[in-house]
C-alpha cells in the first residue's frame, strides 16, 4: 500500500490575468505513442526524430521551479509516458518535490501490469487510463491494437497496488452507442474507479474526423439521466469533471463538456511539452521556450521568475466554439 502522508496546502502564489490560482502543471514527458487512436495519430507518430525529451535532471529542475510557485499537482503526460525507459525514476522525482502532493500518469494502459507495482513504490497516486470501449472489437478499431485484455489486466494490477485515484477516459463518438455506454456503467458497479466520458474536441490535424464523430456532452448526460444516474457534489479537488453515481455502484460516472459555456473558468493548470516548452493553454498558439533555463541548477531563478512572468498572458478560454483550433494538430504533442 501507498504510504500516507498528510497534506497541507500552502497558499496560491502564482496567479493568471484572470484573477485564477495556478497549481497544476501538465508535464508532457514524451510525444511518441505505441497506439493509432483515430481521433489522435491516425497515421501513427510522424517519422524522424524531433527534439529529444527533456531528461530526468532537467525535469527535477522544471519540477522544482513550479512546487517554488505552488503547484501542488503535477500529471505525466504523453504521448505515452511508459515507453520512457526512465519513467519510474521521473516518478520518484515529482514524489520528492515537498511541495508536490499529487503524482498522476495518464497512460493508454499497454504497459502498465508490468508497471503499476513499482509505479505505486515510486510515489503515483493519481492515474488516468484510457480505455475508448469494452468491446475488443470496438477497441480494436479506434486503437488499431488488439489489447483491452492488457489494458484491463493494467487497472487491476493499479487497484492491486494501492493506486487511491484511479479514473478510466473514454473519448465520447458517435458510434458510442447505448451498448457501450451500459459496458461502463455495468463495470462501474464493482469497480472503484471514475469513468469519465470527454467531449471529442477539434483539433488542426484532422476537422473533418471531428465533424463526423463528434456528439455533445449533453447527450450521455442524457442517458445517465435516463438510467436513474444523478449528479454528486463536487469535491474538493474536483477537476473539469461533472461526477455521477447510482446507488449500489462503487464507481463513479463522470462527464467532461469542453464546449459547455463556462468551461474554463477555474482553470488551474498549465503545461510543458516534452521539449520544454510552456504552454498556457491547450490550445494557444504561442510557446514559451523554458528548455535553455533547465541547464544547470543556478538557473532556478531565473526559470521561477520567466514562469511568473509567462501567466499573465493565459487566455480566460479556448475558442472551441469558434473552431480556432491551430494551437493543437494532436492531442499527443501535450497530453489533452
Amino acid at each position: 500500500m501507498l504510504e500516507q502522508r498528510t497534506i497541507h496546502h500552502e497558499p496560491p502564489r502564482l496567479l493568471d490575468g484572470h484573477g485564477r490560482h495556478l497549481r497544476y502543471l501538465r508535464l508532457s514527458v514524451t510525444d511518441r505513442c505505441n497506439l493509432r487512436c483515430a481521433y489522435c495519430l491516425p497515421n501513427g507518430c510522424p517519422r524522424g526524430s524531433g527534439e529529444a525529451p527533456l531528461s530526468l535532471p532537467e525535469i527535477r529542475r522544471l519540477v522544482r521551479a513550479f512546487d517554488e510557485l505552488g503547484f501542488h499537482k503535477v500529471r505525466l503526460t504523453g504521448g505515452e509516458p511508459t515507453l520512457r525507459s526512465d519513467l519510474l525514476e521521473i516518478v520518484a522525482a515529482v514524489a520528492a518535490s515537498p511541495g508536490v502532493h499529487h503524482v498522476g500518469l495518464t497512460t493508454n494502459g499497454l504497459r502498465l501490469a508490468a508497471l503499476a507495482a513499482d509505479l505505486a513504490r515510486a510515489g503515483l497516486n493519481c492515474l488516468n487510463v484510457s480505455i475508448d470501449s469494452l468491446d475488443p472489437a470496438r477497441f480494436e478499431a479506434i486503437t488499431s491494437h488488439p489489447g483491452l485484455d492488457q489494458v484491463l489486466a493494467g487497472v487491476e494490477a493499479a487497484l492491486a497496488a494501492g493506486i487511491p485515484r484511479i479514473k478510466v477516459n473514454a473519448v465520447l463518438l458517435s458510434t458510442t452507442d447505448d451498448a457501450e455506454v451500459d459496458r461502463f456503467l455495468a463495470w462501474a458497479r464493482d469497480m472503484p474507479v471514475t469513468v469519465r466520458f470527454i467531449e471529442l474536441m477539434e483539433t488542426a490535424g484532422d476537422p473533418a474526423y471531428f465533424l463526423r464523430h463528434h456528439v455533445p456532452a449533453a447527450e450521455i448526460e442524457r442517458r445517465l439521466a435516463e438510467r436513474g444516474w444523478r449528479r454528486l457534489p463536487r469535491r474538493e479537488g474536483d477537476g473539469p469533471a461533472t461526477d455521477y453515481g447510482l446507488a449500489g455502484h462503487r464507481g463513479r460516472i463522470g462527464v467532461i463538456a469542453p464546449y459547455r459555456r463556462g468551461f474554463c473558468q477555474d482553470c488551474n493548470r498549465l503545461r510543458v511539452s516534452a521539449a520544454g516548452e510552456l504552454k498556457l493553454c491547450l490550445f494557444s498558439e504561442r510557446t514559451i521556450p523554458l528548455r535553455q533555463l533547465l541547464q544547470s541548477n543556478g538557473q532556478h531563478e531565473a526559470l521561477v521568475a520567466a514562469i511568473e512572468a509567462a501567466v499573465g498572458a493565459k487566455p480566460a478560454t479556448h475558442q472551441l466554439a469558434a473552431r480556432r483550433v491551430d494551437g493543437l494538430r494532436n492531442m499527443a504533442v501535450i497530453g489533452g
